[in-house]
């Protein structure tokens, strides 16, 4: 009966790629800029709706929960494989560029309060608060804790409702910030190199539309910092994210996690 159930779920997640993907990539434009609908978020769409059609049941979402960390595992030998062959570029980057991804840290102070005093959060408020829960995000917390913690569920929240709304919120902040004047057309760029591909068009798009005589070079700094973030700020989430998440939260009197705590999952 498990081996029906394994070739139903394999099943289901092929007929959903494969639609997802005749969808393809769509964009509308929003405000000053684009946004991008990419085949991910088809897919979770369409599973969402599977159990209100009787198509899954709780056993079969039970047999398909290992596949995630198995798919992860992948994704992190793909991530590295991309590390090695653009430390060159890295390196011509300059100190900025390089040095932007402690910023990426600042953003830790400012969602983990929020998740734990006023959302009332337990250690998900670690998965979902170290980074924007992207593809590394998964690696991470896949490899210290299990997708299937409270810090999993964390990140695998974070990067849903990232995939079904970022593009949008990317888009309409920049929006906002470009028209605060306060930051020049350059610092815009590289903060719109989230991690995110479909992110960083949202956000380059009102940027580039406020700045068209710098578009050649503002696209060369959002694209560096978009390969900077999907190499050094894999590391930078691993060494320096995780442990200032873990050294806040109990700053904050974040209540552990039932049965292991979370670093006892890590161990």
């Amino acid at each position: 009966m498990k081996k029906k159930s394994d070739w139903k779920v394999h099943l289901l997640a092929l007929v959903m790629v494969i639609i997802a993907e005749a969808i393809g990539t769509k964009s509308f434009k929003l405000g000053p800029g684009n946004v991008l609908l990419l085949p991910m978020l088809y897919a979770l769409v369409i599973g969402m709706f599977l159990p209100s059609l009787k198509l899954v049941d709780r056993d079969d979402m039970e047999i398909a929960s290992p596949y995630i960390g198995l798919s992860v595992m992948f994704l992190t030998a793909k991530m590295g494989t991309n590390i090695g062959p653009n430390l060159s570029k890295i390196f011509s980057a300059g100190p900025a560029l390089i040095l932007q991804e402690f910023g990426n840290l600042g953003t830790i102070f400012f969602a983990l309060p929020v998740a734990v005093l006023v959302f009332r959060m337990g250690r998900e408020a670690i998965g979902v608060s170290f980074s924007n829960s992207r593809e590394g995000s998964l690696a991470i917390i896949s490899d210290l804790y299990g997708l299937d913690s409270d810090e999993g569920v964390g990140v695998m929240g974070g990067y849903i409702t990232g995939t079904l709304f970022g593009a949008i919120y990317s888009g309409l902040l920049a929006g906002v910030i470009i028209s605060t004047g306060l930051f020049h057309p350059y610092a815009l760029a590289m903060a719109a190199g989230t991690g995110s591909a479909s992110m960083m068009a949202a956000a380059m798009g009102p940027t580039i539309a406020a700045y068209p005589e710098m578009e050649t070079e503002l696209s060369a700094f959002a694209a560096t910092s978009q390969l900077l973030t999907s190499v050094d700020g894999l590391y930078m989430s691993l060494f320096m994210g995780i442990p200032l998440t873990e050294w806040l939260y109990r700053k904050l009197g974040g209540k552990p996690a039932a049965g292991k705590s979370g670093k006892e999952a890590a161990k």
